[in-house]
């Protein structure tokens, strides 16, 4: 099992690690989790070594020549413009070895970029600051997802503000990891709804940016069960540090049985905007979509900062219900606030926005349900 442990801290060799797994560091790449990992680590093994001859001969042959040659044994330089042979043959080998260095280089490149014949589809949109994994219905098409589901940080703020200690997998664990079966080919479609962002897992040797009104595409067949783990590595704003990837590699019966859950909970969500809600529990619910979806910016308290607006006491939260709403599901132009209608649920988007009526002194005593939601997006 490769369960490989990257940490943001220093970065040797392409492989983040933090202060107490320096003892295991190498200066070298690792081979990898999936067959296209291991064709690039042999192929950066193969062009190192050739790199090491080629230093080998031309320093061996200029040092012996310095020592061979040198002043004190008599010997005077020789005077002589432009050699035909010579230089033949330094244009010739040289072309002879970047032909027998691109001819593995094209190969695991052509394989590389090969997504055809996927059996499994995930569409990965990078959001600020977290991933949303859709499913498709159709693997090998572009339609409709099945199911799909946002994947944040997990690591407390009390770890990231030095309350307590850090945990072993420390800005590397999410709430939601993307899931995928062993020996199956995965194709992954990138975009995002921001700004650049970039899907970045070592052990895969898969770094593919994720931009806007584009979709890039990559594909991966994890050999062995495990966890694997990267980030995004394109600077995509404050929390860019705070967006982690993790994938985990199941065996076919437990994914299928994964994905027989995740569409019973699809469905139970879809069900929520009929449900008769109360106050509380949508105060409750609105709690944990806050935590995940907007305390980045407006602050675990809603305090704001930063050109962050506060929400505490302000006459939008506190007054106009129709404004509040257009606000947290259209966002606002030439602003930082997204639109979280097209990113979370009926049910989630009434939560959060009861929530905020209701928490850090607002005490509206109302609350907006699914329903509302759902009619006020389809006037």
């Amino acid at each position: 099992m490769h369960v490989h442990v990257k940490r943001a801290g220093a970065l040797i060799a392409g492989t983040l690690l933090s202060a107490p797994a320096l003892a295991a560091w190498t200066i070298n790449m690792s081979p990898g989790a999936t067959e296209t990992s291991n064709q690039v680590f042999d192929l950066h093994m193969t062009i190192l070594w050739i790199c090491v001859a080629i230093g080998v001969v031309v320093f061996g042959v200029m040092f012996w020549s310095i020592f061979a040659h040198r002043k004190s044994k008599g010997h005077q330089p020789a005077h002589f413009h432009e050699n035909t042979v010579v230089e033949i043959l330094w244009t010739i080998i040289p072309f002879a070895i970047l032909v027998i260095m691109a001819i593995p280089a094209t190969a695991t490149l052509v394989d590389m970029y090969d997504t055809t014949e996927a059996e499994v589809d995930i569409k990965v949109t990078g959001y600020q600051w977290r991933w949303r994994y859709e499913y498709l219905e159709n693997p090998g098409t572009e339609g409709d997802p099945e199911f799909g589901f946002f994947s944040n940080l997990a690591t407390s703020k009390d770890e990231i503000y030095n309350r307590m200690d850090k945990e072993e997998d420390y800005l590397l664990d999410v709430d939601n990891p993307m899931v995928v079966p062993v020996g199956k080919k995965v194709r992954l479609l990138l975009t995002a709804n921001d700004v650049i962002h970039s899907w970045w897992v070592p052990e895969f040797a898969i770094k593919k940016d994720a931009i806007p009104g584009f979709i890039n595409e990559v594909w991966f067949k994890v050999d062995e069960p495990g966890t694997y783990r990267g980030q995004c590595t394109e600077l995509c704003g404050k929390d860019h540090g705070f967006m982690p990837v993790v994938v985990e590699a199941i065996p076919q019966d437990e994914y299928d049985q994964w994905v027989a859950d995740q569409r019973e909970t699809a469905e139970k969500e879809r069900e929520l905007t009929e449900k008769d809600w109360t106050l509380e529990e949508l105060v409750e619910r609105g709690e944990r979509v806050y935590a995940s979806s907007c305390a980045a910016c407006h602050g675990d308290d809603g305090s704001g900062g930063g050109g962050f607006p506060s929400l505490r006491g302000t006459q939008i939260v506190t007054e106009d219900v129709d404004a509040h709403m257009d606000v947290v599901i259209n966002g606002v132009s030439g602003t930082a606030m997204q639109a979280f209608g097209t990113q979370l649920s009926e049910a989630d988007l009434a939560a959060v926005i009861t929530y905020e009526r209701n928490a850090w002194g607002n005490n509206t005593e109302e609350m907006v349900t699914p329903k509302e939601v759902f009619d006020y997006k389809n006037q």
